[in-house]
């Protein structure tokens, strides 16, 4: 389908977070809504002005890497001309910690994913995942992105984020205490927030780690209205 609406996917970064096949995930839904998507395998098409003054949605999946002045430059004025910019886990709440104008961008950042106990570990993705409950605030029931989604549980990366006062959270989740924990009391971060700057919108879900989470029918909803949501 062909429409008018421009759509750029940014992919790379750490490939275990498979930034290929998480976003084919999306690329089929975007195009049935009417955009033409275009896909790139580093962040250099930022720094491009006359292209991104007609992006309407960016989808990144790029999770840390790095990110030159003039890509950013771009990055950030495409965005406050109206630019919208989704993603999920790592590739947005990870990306360019070399560039902390980027973090302040996105008001959220990756801080860690506290794992299993020490002896349980085995070396693998998985001594990173525990089970855990992604809370949709009472003041999110009507919002576009969350709308009849209620509280869900998930067995993946559970982000503990440090985030600024000016994203709106939609929905939270909670670290636990647990023996071996150094930390004393629990620990809420943002799970899922946007946040408005200049003319554009900013989407982030932190659920997301790899292929089987994102095609959780919660997940994949709130990404897919969370793409929408942002778009221009």
């Amino acid at each position: 389908m062909t429409g008018n609406k421009t759509a750029l996917v940014v992919r790379g970064g750490w490939d275990g977070h498979q930034p290929v096949e998480a976003t084919e995930l999306f690329i089929p839904f975007l195009k049935g809504n009417g955009y033409d998507v275009r896909v790139e395998e580093s962040p250099k098409i930022y720094a491009d002005s006359g292209y991104m003054a007609g992006v309407d949605l960016i989808m990144q999946c790029m999770t840390m890497s790095t990110i030159e002045p003039e890509e950013f430059e771009g990055l950030r004025a495409a965005v406050e001309n109206g630019t919208g910019l989704a993603g999920w886990h790592g590739g947005i709440a990870d990306s360019y910690r070399n560039t902390s104008d980027y973090l302040h961008l996105i008001g959220g950042q990756f801080a860690c994913h506290p794992g299993k106990h020490l002896d349980e570990r085995s070396g693998e993705q998985a001594d990173n995942y525990v089970p855990y409950t992604v809370n949709v605030l009472p003041a999110a029931a009507d919002h576009p992105i969350t709308r009849g989604i209620s509280d869900f549980d998930l067995v993946t990366e559970q982000y503990w984020v440090l985030a600024d006062d000016y994203i709106d959270v939609l929905a939270t989740t909670t670290q636990k205490v647990r023996e071996w924990d150094p930390w004393h009391r629990e620990v809420t971060s943002p799970a899922i927030w946007t946040r408005h700057w200049g003319q554009g919108r900013i989407f982030v879900c932190t659920p997301g780690h790899r292929v089987e989470i994102l095609q959780d029918t919660n997940v994949r909803t709130i990404i897919e209205r969370g793409l929408l949501w942002a778009s221009r």
